[in-house]
């Protein structure tokens, strides 16, 4: 709300009342008395003279091209505002940085680890199915690509020490020279190769075989049919736990964008949404919600990082979930809450980031699966409730979900105060009294009653 000043005066009215004083000797005299009289408290002038007495915000003058205007007074288009509906002429958003992405990731980044490739390369498995996917496909391509290579090196050098890449020692003419190659078919280091990737795979065209003129030949085959199985069996094993491992399953786990503040009976609750969009639910659902913010000790101690455990749950069954349709999480903003103190203007200001975590088990695999997501202070809307998103269809005999709506909401009354002033107001409505304002109104008419007598 702006206001412009120019025309109005805040200097309250005056008027003379004339008065008698007692002079030195006696006289009485006359003078003149002032009084102030204020103005009307409903007035625009009173408010100026008293920017206390209203809740009103006055903005310092900004310059016209601020309202639309250039600086030649003509018009341009104004450009779509990104603030939001509880955004105060004033106030200052502070934005925590996140801890958790949207989509679950945590964003930390570590340095400074000691031994690090050791320690990694000692948990082998594990370093490669935490890998991205082109990583790892990367490594079971080079895998078999460098052992037929190797392998191939190592048949290469039999074949040559035995001299059947000597010219009468060919394939073409064996038959001339009645030699026994190590393995038939064999004129260079190319069907090398192609031996190699056969007997690592046990393809056996058919073409090229061994014989029982080398006996180390005979040791390679053997020895390079066991790494192929064992080596087919632990790439196999990265891919297959890299594509059932419990990050994928949370991809088609859903939380609502933003979170929302509303009353419900009487109090003012946080709540967000969880959906899933599988048809196979998760078996013993759990949802859990913790703020992070900072916190300053008695002994002076500033921790950035603080957590604390929010008590959340779902109508009156807690925080277990029977997860068959989108579920609707609230956190009762009452006197055990972080949020007691905080009201619309402090959720703007303050700096605070609260993450939720869904765990359960999939019921098609078994395994234990895990979603995580969370919100910051701007993306709490404050006065609003979340759309329904089940609907029973009659036409199917069955009840439709729109996920169309999983982010809608609507906005709805809410206070702007914090939950204890709401309660506060709450108890001076019903007549509240403590026992101390009791005793003393107690006191108060018994003195009456007495002095009545």
């Amino acid at each position: 709300m702006r206001f412009n000043f120019s025309t109005h005066s805040a200097a309250p009215t005056s008027t003379t009342i004339p008065t008698t004083t007692q002079a030195n000797g006696g006289e009485q005299a006359t003078q003149p008395l002032k009084k102030a009289i204020e103005a009307d408290p409903d007035s625009l002038d009173s408010v100026i003279s008293n920017p206390q007495s209203y809740p009103i915000t006055i903005v310092p003058n900004r310059p016209t091209s601020y309202y639309g205007l250039s600086q030649n007074g003509k018009p341009f288009p104004r450009q779509p505002s990104c603030r939001s509906r509880n955004f105060r002429p004033g106030s200052m958003r502070r934005v925590r940085r996140r801890a958790v992405f949207k989509n679950g990731d945590c964003n930390v980044v570590q340095k400074h680890l000691q031994r690090r490739r050791v320690r990694f390369l000692q948990d082998m498995y594990t370093t490669m199915v935490d890998w991205q996917w082109r990583w790892t496909l990367l490594a079971f391509a080079l895998s078999f690509i460098l052992s037929w290579l190797f392998f191939a090196l190592i048949w290469w050098l039999i074949i040559y020490t035995h001299g059947d890449l000597e010219e009468p020692h060919l394939p073409e003419n064996q038959e001339e020279s009645g030699w026994a190659p190590c393995v038939s078919a064999i004129d260079g280091f190319t069907s090398c190769f192609l031996f190699s990737i056969e007997t690592q795979h046990t393809i056996g065209y058919g073409v090229r075989t061994t014989s029982p003129e080398c006996p180390e030949a005979i040791f390679m085959m053997c020895f390079q049919s066991i790494y192929g199985v064992m080596s087919s069996a632990f790439m196999a094993g990265i891919v297959f736990a890299k594509m059932t491992r419990a990050k994928q399953r949370a991809q088609t786990l859903l939380f609502s964008k933003h979170a929302v503040i509303c009353q419900r009976d009487g109090t003012l609750s946080l709540m967000f949404r969880v959906g899933d969009m599988r048809k196979s639910h998760i078996i013993g659902a759990g949802v859990r919600a913790q703020l992070i913010r900072t916190k300053s000790t008695k002994e002076g101690e500033v921790m950035t990082q603080y957590f604390t455990e929010l008590e959340i749950g779902t109508d009156d069954s807690g925080s277990d979930l029977f997860f068959i349709w989108p579920m609707v999480i609230e956190h009762k903003i009452d006197e055990n809450s972080p949020l007691y103190n905080l009201n619309a203007t402090d959720m703007l200001q303050d700096k605070f980031e609260i993450v939720v975590i869904l765990e359960g088990t999939v019921e098609s695999t078994g395994q234990s699966t895990q979603a995580r997501s969370s919100y910051i202070n701007t993306e709490i809307l404050w006065g609003h409730r979340f759309d329904p998103v089940v609907l029973y269809n009659k036409d199917l005999q069955a009840y439709e979900i729109d996920y169309a709506r999983f982010n809608e909401t609507t906005q709805v009354d809410t206070p702007l105060c914090s939950a204890r002033e709401l309660n506060e107001i709450y108890k001076i409505q019903e007549g509240f009294r403590t026992p101390e304002t009791t005793f003393t109104m107690r006191q108060l008419s018994h003195n009456h009653s007495d002095q009545a007598s």
